[in-house]
C-alpha cells in the first residue's frame, strides 16, 4: 500500500510536469495540470501527516512529529482506562453475557456428530491422563489420603450406619446376610466337630469318661447344634433368629441415638483411622485409582468403550433442552465473569499499561503500524485524489 500511495503520488508529479510543458500549445492542459498539482500537495500533505504519526518525516526533528513514539506511555493508560470503563465492569459485562446462551452452546457442542464426539472424548481422556500423570504423585496421594482420613474422622458414622442397619431391617434386605451368616455357622460346626468332641471330653471327668458318657454329651451337644443351624435357616419365626434380629433392631436404635454406643464406635473408628495397615490401604487404593484411571484414558475407545461419548451426548442434551438447567448455568457463568471482571479488570488494565509502556519506542510504531498502516495508506491515496478534485474546482473559479 505504501508502494501504491507513493506510486500514485510520482504519477501526478510526472502528469504535472507533462501537462506543463504542452499547457503553452495546448490550453485545456491547464485543468490537468491544475489536477495534478493540487493532488500532489494533497498527497504531499497526508503523507506528511500519516508519517508524522510514527517517525520524524525525513528524519527531520519537526514539532509534534513521531507522535506515537513519544506518547507511547500515555497511549497505553488510556488504552487500559477505555478498557477497563468499556469492557471490564461488572456491569457492562453482565449485561453482554446476559445475551449469550453459553449453556446451549456447549450443549450442542457436546451432542457432536460421531467423528467429532470421537475427537472430544479423545481429547477429554489425554486431558485427563496428562493431568494425573502431571502431578506429584507422592504428594498427591499423601493430599488424597489426608483429605480422606480428615473427611472420615470428621464424619460420625455411628448414626450412619445405625440408618443404614434400620432401612436394611425394615426393608427385609439384612435377611439374605442373616442366612449366610447360617450356613457359615453351619460350615464351621461341620469343620469343628473333632475340636467340639474333644473340649467334651476334656471337660468331662474319670467317672463320665469311664462310662463313656463323655462321648454320648459330644453327640448330643454336635447334633443340638446342627439340629439348631437347621431350623434357623429354613425357619424364619425361629426364636433364636428373631432374638437375633431383634438383637440387630436395638443396635441399629443404640447407634442413632444412644450416647454411649455412638462414643464407643467413634472410638473404634479412630483407633481404625489411627493403624498403619490403614494407611497402607488407602495408599494401595489410591495407586491402583490412580493407575486404572491413566490406563483407560490412555485408550478411549478400548477401555472406556464410548462410555464418555455416551456421557457428554447426555450432558449436552441436557444442557439444551432443559431451560432450567441452561438458565441456572448461564446465571452462574454470568457472575462468574462478572465476578472475575470485578475481581481483576484492575489487574488486566495494570497489565495494558505495564506491557505498552515496557515497549521501546520501535516496538509500539511497528505493531500500531502493522494493525493500521494499510488504512492509513489509503488516507495518502484519497488525499492524492480528493486534493485533484479540488484543484479542479479551484481552476475552475479561477478562470470564472
Amino acid at each position: 500500500m505504501k508502494l501504491i500511495a507513493t506510486g500514485l503520488l510520482v504519477v501526478m508529479a510526472a502528469v504535472f510536469v507533462a501537462a506543463r510543458a504542452i499547457e503553452h500549445a495546448h490550453p485545456a492542459a491547464s485543468w490537468v495540470k491544475a489536477f495534478a498539482e493540487a493532488a500532489m500537495v494533497g498527497g504531499l500533505a497526508d503523507w506528511f501527516a500519516v508519517t508524522a504519526l510514527f517517525r520524524h518525516p525525513l528524519g527531520l526533528p519537526i514539532p509534534h512529529t513521531a507522535i506515537i513514539p513519544r506518547n507511547k506511555d500515555r497511549i497505553g493508560e488510556a488504552l487500559a482506562t477505555f478498557l477497563k470503563e468499556n469492557f471490564l465492569i461488572a456491569p457492562v459485562v453482565a449485561r453482554r453475557m446476559r445475551n449469550i446462551d453459553l449453556a446451549g452452546a456447549a450443549g450442542r457442542f457436546l451432542q457432536a456428530p460421531a467423528g467429532q464426539e470421537t475427537r472430544i472424548r479423545r481429547g477429554a481422556s489425554r486431558l485427563i491422563a496428562d493431568l494425573a500423570e502431571s502431578l506429584d504423585d507422592e504428594r498427591l496421594g499423601g493430599l488424597v489420603k489426608g483429605a480422606v482420613s480428615s473427611r472420615l474422622k470428621a464424619m460420625e458414622v455411628a448414626p450412619l450406619l445405625g440408618h443404614a442397619l434400620a432401612s436394611a431391617i425394615n426393608e427385609d434386605r439384612h435377611v439374605p446376610m442373616l442366612e449366610a451368616a447360617i450356613r457359615w455357622m453351619a460350615r464351621a460346626l461341620e469343620a469343628n466337630e473333632g475340636l467340639i468332641r474333644d473340649m467334651v471330653h476334656s471337660k468331662a471327668n474319670w467317672i463320665l469318661k469311664l462310662a463313656g458318657i463323655d462321648s454320648r454329651i459330644a453327640d448330643a451337644v454336635v447334633d443340638g447344634l446342627r439340629k439348631l443351624t437347621v431350623e434357623m435357616g429354613t425357619d424364619p419365626a425361629h426364636p433364636v433368629r428373631l432374638k437375633v434380629e431383634q438383637a440387630l433392631a436395638d443396635l441399629a436404635n443404640d447407634l442413632q441415638h444412644k450416647p454411649e454406643t455412638r462414643e464407643r464406635v467413634e472410638a473404634m473408628k479412630d483407633e481404625l483411622l489411627a493403624n498403619k495397615s490403614v494407611g497402607l490401604w488407602l495408599d494401595t487404593l489410591w495407586q491402583k485409582g490412580r493407575a486404572a484411571l491413566i490406563k483407560a484414558a490412555r485408550n478411549p475407545d478400548a477401555a472406556m468403550a464410548g462410555k464418555l461419548g455416551e456421557i457428554l451426548q447426555s450432558m449436552g442434551a441436557s444442557l439444551e433442552h432443559d431451560p432450567q438447567m441452561r438458565r441456572a448455568i448461564n446465571q452462574f457463568a454470568r457472575r462468574a465473569v462478572a465476578g472475575m471482571a470485578a475481581s481483576y479488570g484492575s489487574s488486566i488494565v495494570k497489565l495494558v499499561s505495564e506491557t505498552v509502556r515496557g515497549w521501546d519506542a520501535r516496538t509500539v510504531t511497528a505493531r500500531l503500524e502493522d494493525a493500521v498502516g494499510r488504512d492509513l495508506q489509503y488516507i495518502r491515496i484519497n488525499g492524492t485524489l480528493v486534493g485533484g478534485l479540488v484543484g479542479l474546482i479551484l481552476h475552475a473559479l479561477d478562470r470564472l
